[in-house]
């Protein structure tokens, strides 16, 4: 399991494990905090074509879908 601290979440680099539409590596973008500090949102980009994916940040725990940095 990734260890990961909300509060350095954007601009972290992540790697897919199994790429969809040759996406693979993907960069925080925008995360969304409420006045207690609890992420309400988050938002993934992808290097290479530029699109935005709304993600549960929790996700990114998950060793079996992400891996940290860009492998």
């Amino acid at each position: 399991m990734n260890r990961i601290n909300p509060a350095k979440l954007r601009n972290s680099k992540w790697t897919a494990v199994t790429p969809k539409n040759r996406e693979k590596h993907f960069l925080v973008s925008d995360i969304e905090f409420d006045e207690e500090g609890v992420v309400i949102s988050c938002q993934l980009e992808a290097v290479l074509s530029k699109n935005h994916y709304p993600i549960d940040w929790t996700e990114l725990k998950n060793n079996e879908k992400w891996i940290q940095g860009w492998k």
